[in-house]
């Protein structure tokens, strides 16, 4: 099993949307102070108050075996590498420990790669794990969390009964394996306020033993766009969940607007929906206007957001939404679902304008409505382009994410059976 120590704290980007149970990652080297004149103040971008601790604590962190995969981007897989880079600065050395297999659903041979890479960690280790690998095999992690030898945290990116598309025998079998997983640990990461409220009320939690570390944003070049108003891009593995059928039945019924769409995004998740789409944008004949980019990463994706004027993402379910704060970080106004945790990653500017339109899911004729309103008012544009540059500058950093990681990590039980 692969243990390797991250103890950098180097300035490496890494930007993503999702997981399929998610979506564009990128790593882009901003070195240089010369390039960092653009970066307005973000919050929470403290590092102990400056100090970076000199002796550093150990924390196993325990993840997808393709966390660095990036021919298939994945936001949980970027968010762990990130936050890796970031925990030094709060008194935690990462060490980390990808385990192979088809997660969440891995076969004997991956979960016996699990209880293997847990049972040789030291006594007393502190260990965060993955949900995607840690929630459906409570026959390997129960055990573990009732002997009391590690201190175990659990980081929930996607409750994982939430996937779209699962049958629901299937959806009902995962969501009972992680309610066993996540009542047995101390400790429960999720990404946003929402996420947290659905695990408590979901699952029966403790609300004191789950705690959230909302993904961090990047702040970006502000992006040139086109014309100002007619490019749409829609960064998201191309997944169920990401609906973005939905997106192409709406720009279906605006053909007479001068609109052209990109879809960046993973097509190697679920062939068979991204067969359905293609089919779909053939079916109304806008192949010419819209395409199917597949994923982007460093300045392939820098460019594809430049040419943004307006981020679309159309999902049935998110934690969070990084790829909304990815737009944000570049000024880009966004179009979005109102489900989950987008509401907050939307947010709003410090002076209280809201940078995003938010619909229902599963209406594309709200989302074509939204979409004539944006073609149509300039006022609206005017308006939601200052909010979003407004919302840019106040966004919360990684090293916020991995403060507040670190601050659960520092609570955890120092003897056996005691709660977070």
């Amino acid at each position: 099993m692969t243990d390797t120590t991250v103890g950098t704290t180097a300035g490496t980007t890494e930007t993503t949307t999702g997981r399929t149970l998610d979506t564009t990652t990128r790593t882009a080297g901003r070195g240089g102070a010369g390039r960092l004149d653009y970066v307005p103040v973000q919050a929470s971008f403290r590092r102990n108050g400056g100090i970076i601790p000199m002796s550093l604590r150990s924390v196993h962190f325990v993840m997808p075996g393709g966390v660095d995969d990036r021919s298939a981007p994945s936001g949980g897989n970027a968010y762990d590498r990130r936050v890796c880079l970031d925990l030094p600065g709060f008194g935690w050395q990462a060490h980390r420990h990808p385990v192979p297999g088809d997660w969440p659903r891995p076969d004997a041979a991956a979960r016996d790669a699990l209880a293997r890479t847990l049972r040789e960690l030291p006594d007393g280790a502190v260990v965060l794990l993955d949900g995607l690998v840690a929630c459906g095999v409570p026959e390997v992690i129960v055990p573990e969390a009732e002997a009391g030898r590690l201190h175990m945290v659990v980081l929930v990116h996607l409750p994982l009964g939430d996937e779209t598309g699962l049958d629901a025998a299937v959806a009902a079998e995962l969501d009972a394996r992680e309610r066993a997983v996540l009542r047995a640990v101390p400790a429960v990461v999720a990404t946003s306020e929402w996420a947290v409220r659905r695990l408590v009320s979901h699952h029966g939690l403790a609300p004191e033993r789950v705690h959230v570390a909302a993904p961090g944003a990047d702040i970006a070049p502000l992006a040139p766009g086109t014309d100002g108003v007619s490019h749409l891009v829609c960064v998201a593995a191309v997944t169920p969940r990401k609906g973005q059928h939905r997106l192409v039945e709406a720009l279906a019924t605006v053909t007479d607007l001068p609109w052209t769409c990109s879809l960046v995004g993973g097509l190697g998740h679920d062939p068979e929906y991204v067969a359905h789409l293609r089919g779909l944008v053939r079916d109304h004949g806008l192949q010419d206007r819209l395409e199917l980019t597949g994923p982007k990463s460093g300045a392939e994706l820098d460019a594809a957001y430049a040419a943004a004027d307006l981020m679309v993402l159309t999902s049935y379910a998110e934690t969070y939404g990084m790829a909304v704060t990815e737009a944000l970080a570049r000024g880009i106004p966004v179009l979005a679902t109102d489900v989950g945790g987008l509401p907050e990653a939307v947010g709003r500017a410090p002076d209280g304008g809201v940078p995003g339109i938010l619909v229902p899911p599963e209406n594309p004729a709200a989302i074509a409505a939204e979409l004539r309103g944006w073609f149509g008012e300039a006022d609206v544009r005017r308006r939601l382009k200052a909010a979003a540059r407004g919302r840019r500058a106040a966004l919360g950093g990684w090293a916020g994410t991995a403060q507040s990681l670190a601050g659960v990590l520092r609570r955890l039980p120092t003897a056996s059976g005691r709660a977070a």
